[in-house]
């Protein structure tokens, strides 16, 4: 039996990650967005994709929740994307009560589903859907640091002419201009970055993965989605599949990393049951630093939560 994996929202991003994930043809696909014929459209352009790229056309577009009952996860794109000048802060308003409701019309329809959640700002809309689901930290969990650290892997690959799929890396923090790249554990093909890299090279690497999000749009006009859609796509994977891979992903904190009551990137185990792990990395001195920083920059977004509505 197919599982069933709804994305909510059918702009740029959920629609990138609907056909991400029926490409992976294990799932069918419900496309959700309140704006009429949208989602059908999307869905039906998707469908037709289907024989073409190999994978069987089983995406449907819908209007409302009802065709997303029983659905295995939850995929949450929908809000306003970011736009020239406006920083994540922004949206905080406007895409807390979008969110809220999406959320309560979804977990309603499927009880038993893991949330993934993609909408910005990230780090404080997860507590949105926390809290309007009512579910466990396990349950409810938010992409960002594989984006993050897929941007850090580009840029590292770019500097040091090697492949992609030899960086490891990983990012933490809040998905803002505070994330943590961890230089530390960063390595291609075994060797740390340290050894590849200058200092000033690499200072310029994290700098330019902090504002991977904001180059983008100052390019584009509007919030990337390839690869958010991408990295959606694999923590769905990760989920659906039972795979128990170690993903950035933000999750909440109850005293890991000194941090507590929050929600903020750090490296999880990601199963069928959702966040099965959070794993503590060794950092040093200056990076457990940085992501304490980080960590009170996340406060401040959350301090915002529920004062406009």
């Amino acid at each position: 039996m197919r599982r069933r994996i709804t994305v909510v929202g059918a702009g740029n991003v959920g629609a990138t990650a609907a056909q991400e994930i029926a490409r992976r043809d294990y799932a069918d696909v419900v496309l959700v967005d309140i704006k009429e014929g949208l989602p059908q459209g999307k869905a039906l352009d998707l469908n037709q994709a289907g024989p073409v790229l190999g994978y069987e056309p089983n995406l449907r577009g819908a209007n409302d929740y009802d065709e997303t009952a029983d659905s295995d996860i939850v995929v949450i794109t929908a809000g306003l994307p970011r736009r020239p000048g406006m920083s994540r802060d922004d949206l905080v308003a406007t895409n807390e009560q979008i969110v809220g409701s999406v959320t309560r019309e979804a977990v309603e329809r499927s009880p038993d589903a893991i949330l993934v959640v993609v909408s910005n700002p990230l780090d404080a809309m997860c507590h949105v859907a926390k809290d309007a689901s009512g579910w466990p930290r396990e349950r409810a969990v938010g992409m960002a640091g594989i984006l993050d650290t897929a941007r850090f892997r580009t840029f590292i690959a770019w500097e040091t002419g090697a492949s992609a799929k030899d960086v490891t890396a990983m990012v933490l923090g809040g998905h803002g201009d505070q994330m943590v790249p961890v230089v530390s554990a960063t390595t291609v093909g075994g060797v740390p970055l340290r050894e590849l890299a200058s200092e000033e090279r690499i200072d310029a690497m994290v700098e330019r993965t902090r504002k991977g999000g904001g180059e983008i749009v100052e390019l584009l006009g509007t919030s990337a989605w390839y690869a958010p859609g991408a990295a959606a796509a694999e923590m769905v994977d990760a989920i659906a599949l039972d795979q128990k891979r170690v993903l950035p992903c933000t999750a909440y904190l109850e005293g890991e990393y000194g941090i507590d009551g929050l929600y903020i990137g750090v490296p999880v185990k990601l199963g069928a049951s959702g966040v099965e792990a959070i794993i503590e990395l060794d950092l040093t001195d200056e990076e457990r630093a940085e992501l304490s920083g980080s960590a009170d920059a996340v406060r401040e977004v959350v301090a915002v939560l529920g004062r406009t509505t």
